[in-house]
């Protein structure tokens, strides 16, 4: 196990290690890798792997934890199928599944085209004492990707503690006309507001711009009834005509304020913005010496502690150049909110490379004490195995030493009547 201090920022109204809160004690905090399973088959690797908690739902009052992952073909890019599930009552001690879902499958149609879901992201809402995953659509035809331009949309699905049953999944209806045309919230990390609204970052293009190599970013405002999610409303209309443009947009809220980190071919981007919806003109990550950061062409996403904010991201300059796009090892570093920058002091490896791809992971907070990166090796190349790898998903545990206050809870029950 590693263990970790957190560095203070001058200006963060927030005490980290270097610096002590009214308590006397400094943040910090350990890892604890751990292995769910190794499954590798020779084609399928187990993708988009996230962890969602639902608070006291497990057993002794810790949380369901499931991990929403599916299989992808190796032999055909991009080609997933169905969401399952891999289940905790124990926090990780032992693990049930992979298990599929009828309702989280994809819908065949007369003529043998495929509509499905993927890069889905998961997350409690607190409200509706439900986990609501959020994606994007996906066509298939002959076995592959169908040809663009088609129609894409975000996906989602949620599941109810109560019944222990998924609804099946839809598709978020957006306004009217062609902007939104080619549209999802693949691999988005969102923010459910205190009102029980929800900040869904999503990337997208329109049907006359389909051809082009570049998305945009925008955050919705949407309501969610427990079932069906709804547009309310869309923020500023983030562009960059660099090829992919904007794409899988992450959005969180730190100490009153939100941070939006967005991809891009050549390298990443951050912004910030005081509602969540209006954003500064983003700025390429860097670390604070003001060297480019190095992460380009894959996600990055956030670890929000109640004090300190964290950046978990794929870099080029790891000694990894035989890793498709770097995306290995998987790294966490303290972010300076107000300079919005990376501080290189506190890098850190939180899954080795071991020559597989880690670039589709996904975090999530499980109780106040951990916060979970969740990925699965992708086994892109005959080296992978060469190098170690064999399709293993992977939990690093991040252990922290205060509650993080911003983790999942449990609704409060209704007075009665």
């Amino acid at each position: 196990m590693l263990k970790y201090a957190v560095i203070a920022v001058l200006g963060a109204a927030c005490s980290m290690a270097g610096a002590q809160d009214r308590s006397g004690e400094a943040l910090q905090f350990d890892v604890k890798l751990d292995t769910v399973l190794a499954s590798w088959d020779g084609r399928y690797d187990w993708a988009q792997v996230w962890a969602g908690a639902i608070p006291g739902a497990g057993r002794n009052a810790n949380p369901l934890v499931l991990i929403t992952t599916q299989k992808e073909d190796n032999k055909s890019s991009d080609f997933y199928l169905g969401v399952n599930t891999i289940s905790s009552v124990d926090l990780g001690a032992t693990w049930v599944g992979p298990e599929p879902h009828a309702e989280l499958e994809p819908h065949r149609r007369p003529d043998d085209t495929i509509t499905g879901m993927c890069d889905f992201v998961s997350g409690w809402h607190t409200p509706t004492g439900k986990l609501l995953i959020t994606g994007h659509t996906v066509e298939y035809a002959n076995g592959r990707l169908a040809s663009v331009p088609y129609r894409r949309s975000t996906a989602y699905a949620s599941f109810d503690p109560k019944t222990r049953a998924w609804t099946p999944w839809r598709q978020l209806e957006m306004p009217e006309g062609d902007t939104f045309y080619n549209s999802g919230s693949g691999m988005c990390q969102w923010v459910a507001e205190s009102d029980g609204t929800i900040l869904l970052p999503v990337y997208y293009k329109s049907r006359s711009s389909d051809k082009t190599e570049c998305y945009s970013a925008t955050v919705l405002r949407c309501r969610f009834d427990g079932e069906r999610l709804a547009y309310v409303n869309h923020g500023d209309e983030l562009e960059h005509d660099v090829p992919r443009g904007y794409c899988e947009p992450s959005l969180t809220k730190f100490q009153g304020k939100y941070y939006l980190t967005l991809r891009n071919d050549i390298r990443g981007y951050a912004t910030s913005s005081a509602n969540g919806q209006d954003f500064e003109t983003p700025k390429p990550w860097t670390f604070d010496d003001g060297i480019e950061l190095g992460s380009y062409n894959t996600m990055q996403h956030w670890v929000t502690h109640g004090e300190a904010l964290f950046l978990v991201y794929t870099r080029r300059g790891a000694n990894n150049d035989h890793v498709i796009r770097n995306r290995a090892p998987l790294f966490i570093a303290q972010v300076d909110p107000a300079r919005l920058c990376v501080l290189r002091a506190t890098e850190r490896v939180l899954v080795p490379e071991r020559g597989a791809s880690l670039g589709n992971f996904g975090v999530g907070a499980i109780t106040e004490n951990e916060t979970w990166v969740t990925v699965g090796e992708c086994m892109y190349s005959p080296e992978c195995e060469k190098r170690g790898a064999n399709g293993s998903v992977f939990v690093a545990r991040i252990l922290w030493s205060k509650p993080n206050l911003l983790a999942p809870r449990a609704p409060t029950p209704s007075p009665p009547q």
